[in-house]
């Protein structure tokens, strides 16, 4: 998860300790104490106690646990946080353990919208425990001893029928220390002290020091005061303010019982003082009227439980609701992402539908093309068939011999001027001397060089079988040419 480093021991010896430092300031560090186990949290059961002041929710109650393994690391483990854990800027997963090494950087929680780093950051570091002590935020085992000591228990009638006796009697039984967590506790003294208490759990409540001398003043159990700090942490107060102010009048009327008892046990304490044998209805009476206000307190006290548990259930939506709202903004972002590869995809297909009819456009040039070519060598080769088929018939009608109908060989030309070839006409003067067309006379035989020459360059240019031919016919007729002859 991090860079490799020393893994983070517990306290070393010579002074030195681990920690967890909390960046950008020089209080609020963590002490990791050698054998224990660190929680921290926004709830009254860890360690360490995070009250966030910018969001009261970034913090879970538990929100990660600390603690060393059988080797003596120390490792970290995401308690199931709302805003998660993350080291090295990586989110770690849930109930699983991971190793902290010197230098590592944890953070708690995630930043703000206009907030580049989150609330609470710290960096894993070794220091001098003279140096860290003053750094050290305080324990809440800590904080919560400072709570108790000072509070004081509520006095009974029989104490306060001892107090009478004496006045120093009366001190030492008033100043004892009673922490049960199932009773609420009582602030007795001077009403300096009392009414700074109160002020802290009801700021607009004022009372008069001068009235709450040597009298005592109620306070909510720890679970109220839970509760009041669950109100400053909510997001959204808006949902809880008519709770909220249902149990402060409740708490108002609770503090005005407190009072009138207090005012009754006083008024028991000087009637008994005045007359201790005499006057015994009276102080039956007052007492029974004491009676009466210690019921009405009971009734007060559970109609303010049921404040407190409709303030829980309070607190527990909005907090499921802060889930719910997390989760559909993680859905809104998915949509989100979905929403614009879907775009770029459809851009794409775009692009290549507009290629693929570019591209049809070029095939379709290029196939006209080949059909011109095409056109054009069919023409070509029409052009070509026509020239050959009309030196087809230029050969056989006005090249051929009329006599062995084939094409001049060794051509002469008659006085009349037609042309035979020379074997033949030799052949017909045998029998007669005319000429085998016009039937005149014939005078004289001339050879016809252009004729022959022509013939043959023609004759190339046909098929191989013509070609052939021809050549048999030339071997024939000079193995049977006869001597030369002069012409008649």
């Amino acid at each position: 998860m991090g860079e490799p480093g020393p893994v983070v021991p517990g306290a070393q010896a010579g002074g030195r300790s681990w920690c967890l430092r909390r960046l950008g300031m020089n209080t609020e560090w963590l002490l990791l104490e050698d054998g224990r186990e660190v929680t921290i949290g926004r709830g009254f059961g860890v360690t360490y106690q995070l009250v966030s002041k910018i969001c009261p929710l970034m913090i879970s109650r538990n929100h990660c646990v600390l603690k060393q393994n059988p080797e003596g690391q120390w490792t970290i483990m995401d308690n199931e946080s709302l805003n998660g854990v993350w080291l090295n800027r990586e989110r770690l997963a849930p109930l699983q353990v991971y190793f902290l090494h010197k230098g590592d950087h944890v953070q708690l929680g995630v930043p703000l919208e206009n907030k580049e780093n989150a609330e609470y950051e710290y960096e894993v570091t070794e220091e001098d425990l003279e140096r860290l002590h003053p750094c050290l935020a305080p324990k809440n085992d800590q904080m919560e001893k400072n709570k108790g000591s000072r509070t004081k228990r509520k006095c009974s009638l029989d104490e306060l029928e001892t107090a009478a006796e004496g006045p120093s009697n009366f001190t030492s039984k008033i100043s004892k220390v009673s922490l049960k967590p199932s009773q609420p506790v009582v602030l007795h003294g001077k009403g300096e002290g009392a009414s700074h208490s109160l002020g802290f759990l009801y700021p607009k409540l004022t009372l008069d020091p001068e009235k709450m001398t040597g009298t005592h003043i109620y306070i909510a159990s720890p679970k109220v005061i839970e509760l009041h700090h669950k109100k400053h942490k909510a997001l959204n107060p808006a949902a809880s303010q008519s709770s909220l102010e249902q149990f402060k009048v409740t708490m108002s009327r609770i503090l005005k019982l407190k009072m009138q008892m207090q005012e009754k046990q006083v008024a028991v304490l000087n009637v008994r003082k005045q007359a201790r044998k005499g006057s015994s209805k009276k102080i039956v009476k007052m007492e029974k009227e004491l009676q009466d206000l210690q019921t009405q307190l009971c009734a007060e006290q559970a109609q303010q439980q049921a404040r407190v548990e409709q303030l829980e259930r309070t607190f527990q939506e909005e907090e499921r609701h802060l889930q719910g709202s997390e989760k559909e903004r993680g859905e809104e972002d998915l949509r989100q992402q979905l929403a614009q590869a879907l775009q770029e995809h459809r851009a794409l297909m775009e692009e290549l539908n507009r290629s693929k009819k570019d591209f049809e456009k070029i095939i379709q040039a290029k196939n006209k093309e080949l059909e011109q070519t095409k056109e054009e060598k069919e023409k070509v080769q029409a052009q070509k068939e026509e020239v050959l088929s009309h030196m087809n018939d230029v050969l056989e009608n006005e090249l051929q011999c009329i006599v062995c109908s084939e094409f001049f060989i060794e051509a002469v030309t008659l006085n009349c001027a037609h042309s035979f070839c020379s074997y033949c006409i030799n052949e017909w003067m045998k029998r007669k001397i005319e000429c085998p067309i016009c039937r005149k006379d014939i005078e004289s035989k001339t050879r016809s060089l252009v004729l022959d020459n022509c013939i043959d360059k023609m004759v190339d240019n046909l098929s191989s079988e013509v070609r052939e031919r021809r050549k048999v016919l030339l071997r024939e007729r000079k193995t049977k040419r006869p001597s030369c002859s002069k012409g008649i």
